[in-house]
């Protein structure tokens, strides 16, 4: 389950180094928490235990997983994925894999473990939409958001979006803003739950 506040020996096992340590940099306010009322211990909430160890470049360890929200994008053009990565920056806490065919998305989706998936059906329509189908199939995947990029004489994004599992169908050409705002608003969604 995930914790969303730490004690300095949990922080001290995640950092890989002595309880003290921890006490000394939350002590001179390098690492931001609270004291419990009437006593000395001291507790990390997660987001700020996160921040600490990217702004140190330190390794999240079993962190990893939360501190980033990791985007699959499949079959897409260089120029779109540009511009993605433009609206929604890795300094931003994003993560990108890129996969051009269905074989390759089994893979990355597999070893990468995406929140969210794009899949631009420019690849093949049926390909995109089998990779989608595939996907919803497995219960690790029943909250990743999957976003598909459909050609703009796509004649139903409604029905694409009720057979198929989808969260969202974006007809081509559209406005990449919207679709990085869409991605940001499921995060929000995600971590109120």
């Amino acid at each position: 389950m995930k914790k969303d506040v730490f004690t300095t020996g949990q922080v001290a096992r995640i950092c890989k180094v002595a309880p003290r340590t921890v006490s000394k940099w939350f002590d001179s306010g390098r690492l931001r928490g609270y004291r419990i009322p009437g006593s000395q211990d001291r507790r990390i909430p997660r987001d700020h235990l996160i921040r600490f160890l990217k702004d140190h470049d330190m390794p999240l360890g079993e962190l990893e997983k939360e501190g980033w929200h990791k985007v699959l994008v499949i079959g897409a053009e260089k120029l779109f994925i540009d511009r993605v990565k433009n609206l929604m920056p890795e300094a931003d806490d994003f993560r990108y894999e890129v996969a051009n065919s269905g074989f390759e998305a089994g893979i990355q989706a597999e070893s990468f473990h995406p929140d969210t998936i794009i899949v631009d059906l420019a690849m093949g329509r049926s390909e995109g939409l089998q990779i989608a189908v595939n996907l919803r199939k497995n219960p690790a995947y029943a909250e990743t958001v999957i976003i598909a990029m459909a050609s703009e004489d796509e004649a139903s994004p409604e029905k694409l979006i009720e057979s198929y599992g989808l969260n969202e169908v974006f007809k081509k050409p559209f406005d990449t803003a919207l679709l990085a705002e869409l991605v940001r608003r499921k995060i929000l969604e995600k971590a109120d739950h």
